[in-house]
């Protein structure tokens, strides 16, 4: 990509983030509270939290101490989460000189959504339920923190677009890494055209021992166990099939005082996640998106590995770019590109480039510090509740970035190319890829918005 054309996307995309908005605005039913409207710098958003596991326990970190930020209320569907919830919760503020803290916790995140004094939600449930949960806070206009990946599915990505502009909510997805030094500036870099017309870019989202050949999820097969007393296995499962039986590695047994033993693993199974395609895919491949202008848009032919003489899973854009998804010389999962005047690599707390212009100039993330101790990202979303204003990672963002990764998961379980038409989001003359956009719920669920 030369750098005029770089310039002009730049140009298109600052001009696209205000025009979505604005148009669904106009075509949005009239605001039916004050959430609506921008709030004082002095004003406190008050927050309740759907899914109460692992993530939540890092999230809470980085809110609670937000001075404008409070906490009022969780929801899970596994008693000992939401009891570790409240004691968490209740500690911090007691901490802070509070004699008594009120928060309260519920079995049904509509418990949470009927609540008008609570702002926003913040959705860190396994990516089978963010569509539903999503559109349901969206109708009840609540604003929204949504985990990645956003949603499970393309077409859920699509109705959830659809109902965060039509009741004019606030979205933030969680790829941080787009709120994160090192990447902010391997950004800048292409972005700004530093490297020259780009030709490869090698993008890893690591491996699972569930499948250590490609990132694509296995179909679901641990063994039956009985479900622990406190966990409702039905409202996990949400719109899944009830032939998604109960294991532990699904949903861990969980501990008063404690964090869950391991990080619950339905995401590497078919149906319930994405495998690392997704849940590395929202920051890495997310990465790529946004480097090189296509942010809002995507690929046009993605290849599974092992077809003909593609070795990886392979994306190609229009202008030329080719992306492959393979181990790169950078810590773990990263990003690297190579462009016709140099290159630049990637990866979480380091930084690297072909000659020291493209070097940085500022801090990069702290290696000794967690990365989820940065609180830019989600700084950013209270911000945006606050000013009405998008913030880095909106849907239609998060939705691109979700979709990209969606597709290299369809092309693999067919086992072959497939095109893609990222204008209208459409597969070119495939049905049976376009049999793979979504999956049928179960009755009771439906993405109506």
């Amino acid at each position: 990509m030369e750098r005029r054309d770089f310039l002009k996307v730049s140009a298109v995309g600052a001009a696209g983030l205000m025009l979505p908005a604005a148009l669904a605005k106009a075509a949005a039913p009239a605001p039916a509270a004050a959430r609506n409207k921008k709030q004082s710098a002095n004003d406190k958003v008050t927050l309740g939290f759907i899914g109460l596991g692992q993530q939540v326990l890092m999230l809470l970190d980085l809110f609670l101490p937000m001075e404008d930020v409070r906490v009022v209320a969780g929801c899970d569907v596994y008693d000992i989460k939401r009891d570790r919830f409240v004691r968490i919760v209740r500690e911090y503020y007691q901490g802070k000189g509070e004699k008594k803290v009120k928060v309260d916790v519920y079995e049904d995140y509509q418990d949470i959504l009927a609540r008008p004094d609570i702002d926003a939600v913040v959705i860190a449930v396994p990516d089978h339920q963010h569509a539903v949960i999503s559109i349901a806070a969206c109708k009840a206009g609540k604003d929204i923190f949504l985990e990645k990946p956003m949603t499970l599915t393309i077409y859920e990505g699509q109705q959830v677009v659809k109902a965060v502009r039509k009741y004019n909510r606030i979205v933030q997805v969680g790829s941080m890494q787009r709120s994160s030094n090192e990447f902010i500036h391997a950004a800048n870099v292409v972005r700004e055209g530093e490297l020259g017309t780009i030709r490869k870019i090698r993008a890893y989202v690591g491996r699972d021992a569930t499948n250590p050949d490609n990132p694509a999820p296995v179909p679901y097969n641990l063994p039956r166990m009985e479900v622990p007393a406190g966990l409702n296995w039905d409202k996990w499962l949400g719109p899944l099939p009830t032939s998604f039986y109960y294991n532990a590695d699904l949903n861990p047994v969980s501990s008063y005082e404690k964090r869950e033993p391991f990080w619950a693993r339905w995401r590497f199974f078919k149906g319930c996640g994405g495998g690392n395609t997704t849940d590395w895919g929202a920051h890495m491949f997310d990465f790529v998106q946004w480097a090189i202008g296509k942010d809002r848009s995507g690929p046009v032919e993605i290849i599974p590995p092992g077809y003909s003489f593609y070795e990886h899973l392979t994306y190609k854009y229009d202008n030329g770019i080719i992306v492959s998804e393979e181990p790169c010389t950078t810590r773990g999962q990263g990003v690297e590109i190579y462009g016709d005047d140099g290159w630049i690599k990637v990866s979480r707390g380091r930084f690297s480039a072909s000659d020291k212009r493209l070097e940085m100039t500022g801090p990069i993330t702290d290696n000794n510090v967690s990365y989820y101790a940065n609180d830019k990202h989600y700084r950013a979303f209270i911000d945006a509740v606050k000013s009405r204003i998008d913030p880095n990672v909106p849907v239609e963002v998060g939705h691109s970035s979700c979709t990209m990764c969606n597709l290299g998961n369809i092309a693999i379980e067919l086992g072959r190319p497939v095109v893609w038409n990222p204008i209208v989001e459409k597969f070119m003359h495939d049905p049976e890829a376009s049999k793979l956009l979504h999956y049928d719920y179960r009755p009771g669920y439906s993405l109506e918005v």
